[in-house]
């Protein structure tokens, strides 16, 4: 009985060292592509056109920038004329005192002559 047992264990070793493993051909599937070539088209479109506003913002942004720096430009020029002006028309005030006309009058040798005066009559 040992020797039936024993012979059945090596067979058994036997089959599982050598066994006999038919092999499958490899199917061959008929290649697929991922993307088609309108999906390939319409993402370059995309992209294209992606490429396109992104650069039109850009380059209304930049517009936008330059704007802004001449009204700031500009609005630094308005005030140091308007400062300009006030500083003129005070200086104007002062000149136009009767005192300093009549002192320089003087000095440029005009007298008062009430013979020359006329007197012009308001409307």
């Amino acid at each position: 009985m040992a020797l039936e047992q024993r012979e059945f264990q090596t067979s058994y070793i036997r089959e599982l060292e050598t066994p006999v493993v038919p092999r499958k051909q490899p199917q061959v599937r008929p290649s697929r592509k991922v993307f088609s070539v309108g999906e390939k088209f319409l993402f370059v479109l995309f992209a294209t056109i992606l490429v396109l506003f992104s650069t039109m913002i850009l380059h209304t942004q930049a517009q936008i920038n330059d704007t802004n720096r001449e009204v700031q430009l500009l609005g630094k020029d308005v005030s140091e004329t308007t400062k300009q002006n006030m500083e003129l028309s005070i200086l104007v005030k002062e000149k136009s005192t009767y005192d300093r006309i009549w002192k320089k009058a003087k000095e440029l040798g005009l007298n008062p002559n009430e013979n020359n005066v006329k007197v012009v009559s308001g409307q």
